[in-house]
């Protein structure tokens, strides 16, 4: 059975309706309208004189004030302060890596530089995390494990079942309790 429409009909069409709607807004719009391009030829507000900038920032942050590197190890951290460069990212490489690169091929080289320099941790090699994935090797040697390692090896089967793909695993069914006793049929 269909709807039927019980008011009387006023003749009004879509486009009637659309119309109206177009026509009450256009107030809003157009005072919008002056009032952004009253603003546009405002000039902006000057609230400061003094813009703070790396010269604020410096004094008392910077790498040798922090305690993260000396000045005799790096010499490119004994700069005054209206020196506005940024502070180095890596830390100086040691004479005897720098040796490496410059040596004879089958004992020294590129290839043997990179493999010493990647067995130096990350602390030694930079002053600060340079990538989120640092996050957790960054300070290995104060961390509780290296000060506190365990004497008998417990922490590996923890730290193997949290690192595995599969996460920790259930214990074998040797492990679970033997059934309650009970009467059973035998089926023979």
């Amino acid at each position: 059975m269909a709807a039927t429409l019980c008011r009387p009909e006023k003749g009004y069409y879509e486009a009637d309706v659309l119309q109206e709607t177009m026509n009450a807004g256009m107030s809003t719009i157009t005072r919008d309208h002056n009032v952004a391009s009253f603003n546009r030829r405002r000039p902006p507000i000057r609230d400061g004189v003094h813009v703070v900038g790396i010269a604020d920032l410096k004094k008392g942050h910077s790498i040798p004030e922090v305690g993260l590197g000396d000045p005799k190890d790096d010499p490119r951290l004994d700069r005054p302060d209206t020196d506005l460069s940024f502070d180095p990212i890596m830390r100086p490489v040691c004479s005897k890596e720098k040796q490496i690169i410059y040596g004879e091929i089958p004992d020294k080289g590129r290839v043997v530089y990179l493999k010493s320099r990647e067995r130096t941790i990350p602390e030694e090699k930079y002053y600060f995390k340079e990538c989120s994935g640092w996050e957790y090797g960054w300070r290995l040697n104060d961390s509780y494990f290296k000060n506190n390692a365990p004497t008998h090896g417990r922490v590996w089967r923890l730290t193997r079942d949290i690192k595995s793909r599969t996460g920790p695993h259930p214990d074998p069914k040797h492990y679970k309790d033997s059934d309650t006793p009970a009467v059973t049929k035998c089926l023979t």
